[in-house]
């Protein structure tokens, strides 16, 4: 009985202790002039690490990222608004549990198929004076910190975020306005505290002494709405404004999107794949029918007129089977009357030639892909006709245009639409559209997203394409549709050599390439590194860059070869490439502009080498690499 009483007793007493240490760990709030009460979050190996802070002088949170000492981001306030609490003051810690997040996942599309997930997640559990609670969930990586809110109970609609990311005052940026298709351009800063008062999209770059930082949005649906970026003048801090200040209505228990700083040196961010990694796991269970690849898209080849004509269409089919192109896009036009602008019933399928161009595309190897407007996919009867109807046709995929909107009632209608044409087995590209924000890992056949000042817009300069691979194409694919040779409003005009490397340089799992048959032919060395392009990539490197002023990237396919592209903004130049691809010779093909069109170029070098290529004005360059071994001269397949 004795050793039974003392058991008892130092179980007791060694309960007592850690209750003890436990509640220590928690502070109450402090006096007036104390120091904020904080506690570190730190990742794996090489992360940055996360300072979540209490002010001891009326409960406000915050959140600092900090990299090997130095900070990315300065302590910046976090916190909801709804209409029966303020979650952004007058907070108390109650409690905080940690755990390792260890994942593998395959994706289709994007910077490489295979994904390795290694995160810290801190759940720090507050709540208000008046009992509320507010649970704060952080997830740290080697490339990236974000963090959510999560109200377990109903406090009605959220009026508000308090969340904002304060850079140090040094911090250089790289920033495009914000609208609601994302496609304004990018611009870059000397200071981010000097950028003009305004909205931003989330996808702004900040470099700072401790390296870069991409803000960016993950796991958003119709359970919240788009947010953007609010900068006011000479302030380093921007805020996290929801779509229109409009409420985010809620029934229940809430969970917010993530927000997400993707950090590190440029490499890192720019090969980060951290949006992805947060968002939820595939909702697909077959995806054997989603296939990416390279597409023939026929707008700016032949704009209306291509759309409305089944002869034109089949030209167009019969050059991308030339090419093994696995695709041709179709796009407005093929839905209306012959003649007319009214638009055909889908079961009307005799209205209609587009069951024929599928069966002529089928029997050369060609998938059709169609252009629908997306308001023949708000209701839930027409959307089911028209989507069951595109499956029995045999339609690939579709190119749906013109949402233009991020509210909570858009992203419901996303919510609906990806469902759909995920049980119909139909790929997508969203055009006029929000951005990819996790969403290509939840739903693995959405091939690409808009969301850009693409390859028909006039006003694009060199400046924009070098900023894109280190800002939008960052998160997810990117249907820039490059190729449009023949087009004289691209900033790269002079440079075929340089629309060629951006087949390259922008990630889309389908790659629309917009020139015409006869643009392609007149430039042979071009159409032939077409027709090299793979279906998907196993790896993205930075090569160099600087954003706003140059960068390369180099991607390999799966059969080990690696294909390159580079853009730069300025004078004519010879730059220098890092050749970061692998120990060993390697035969590299460079195609550059020369003085009678492009010029195809055989190099051998060792991995690690620098290569010399020679770049006209506001141009780049294109190449492809593989293997050497004696005699080999040619890198085709």
């Amino acid at each position: 009985m004795v050793v039974h009483i003392r058991a008892r007793t130092t179980v007791l007493t060694l309960c007592s202790a850690l209750l003890a240490t436990a509640v220590a760990a928690l502070p109450a709030r402090a006096e007036p002039g104390a120091a904020p009460a904080s506690w570190e979050v730190r990742g794996p190996h090489g992360s940055p690490t996360a300072v979540v802070s209490l002010d001891p002088a009326d409960g406000h949170p915050t959140l600092a990222v900090k990299r090997d000492g130095r900070t990315v981001i300065e302590p910046s306030p976090l916190g909801l608004v709804t209409e029966q609490a303020d979650f952004s003051k007058d907070l108390t810690l109650t409690g905080r549990t940690d755990r390792t997040i260890a994942e593998q996942y395959t994706v289709p599309t994007g910077k490489s198929h295979q994904r390795v997930v290694r995160m810290t997640e801190s759940r720090f559990r507050f709540r208000t004076a008046d009992g509320a609670r507010l649970d704060l969930l952080t997830r740290v990586a080697p490339d990236g910190v974000a963090y959510r809110y999560i109200l377990p109970d109903d406090h009605g609609d959220v009026l508000r975020e308090a969340s904002a990311f304060t850079l140090p005052t040094s911090a250089e940026a790289v920033l495009g306005r914000y609208r609601a298709d994302n496609e304004l351009p990018f611009t870059r800063y000397q200071s981010a505290a000097g950028a003009p008062a305004g909205t931003y999209m989330m996808q702004s770059l900040f470099k700072t002494d401790a390296g870069y930082a991409l803000i960016a949005e993950s796991d958003l649906n119709g359970g919240y709405s788009g947010a953007h970026l609010t900068h006011t003048a000479d302030s380093s801090t921007y805020g996290v404004s929801l779509w229109n200040d409009e409420p985010v209505e809620t029934d229940g228990p809430l969970t917010t999107p993530w927000r997400a700083v993707i950090t590190g040196d440029l490499a890192t961010v720019t090969e980060s794949t951290f949006t992805d990694d947060l968002a939820p796991k595939s909702r697909v269970r077959d995806t054997s029918w989603i296939k990416p690849g390279p597409a023939l898209w026929t707008w700016l080849a032949g704009g209306k007129e291509a759309g409305q004509s089944l002869e034109a269409q089949k030209k167009y089919v019969d050059y991308a089977a030339e090419r093994n192109w696995p695709y041709e896009v179709v796009d407005a036009g093929w839905y209306f009357k012959p003649g007319e602008w009214e638009v055909i019933d889908p079961d009307w399928q005799t209205d209609n030639w587009m069951p024929e161009l599928v069966r002529y595309g089928k029997e050369r190897g060609v998938g059709i892909q169609v252009w629908l407007h997306y308001t023949l996919l708000t209701d839930p009867v027409e959307r089911e006709k028209w989507l069951s109807t595109l499956e029995r046709w045999g339609v690939k995929g579709v190119k749906i245009d013109f949402m233009d909107s991020e509210s909570q009632e858009r992203m419901r209608w996303y919510d609906d639409v990806l469902e759909s044409t995920a049980r119909h087995h139909l790929m997508v590209n969203f055009h006029g559209s929000t951005i990819p924000k996790g969403i290509q890992r939840t739903w693995p056949q959405v091939m690409t997203l808009e969301g850009v000042g693409g390859e028909e817009k006039r006003n694009n300069t060199p400046e924009q394409l070098a900023a894109l691979p280190f800002t939008r194409n960052v998160i997810g694919s990117m249907d820039f549709t490059p190729g449009a040779f023949h087009r004289p409003y691209r900033p790269n005009v002079g440079s075929d050599a340089g629309e060629l490397g951006l087949t390259v340089l922008y990630e889309s799992g389908i790659q629309n390439l917009a020139g015409t048959p006869e643009s392609y032919d007149a430039r042979p060395e071009a159409r032939r590194f077409l027709e090299q392009l793979p279906s998907g990539w196993e790896e993205t490197r930075l090569l160099t860059g600087d954003p706003g002023r140059s960068a390369v990237l180099a991607r390999r396919s799966a059969d080990g070869r690696w294909f390159i592209g580079g853009t730069f903004a300025g004078a004519a130049q010879s730059v220098d490439v890092p050749m970061r691809l692998g120990a060993g010779k390697w035969l590299v093909e460079t195609v550059t502009d020369g003085p009678s069109g492009l010029v195809r170029e055989p190099h051998v070098v060792r991995g690690g080498d620098t290569l010399t290529v020679p770049v006209v004005a506001d141009g780049g360059f294109a190449a492809l690499a593989c293997r050497w071994y004696e005699g080999r001269t040619s890198c085709d397949r």
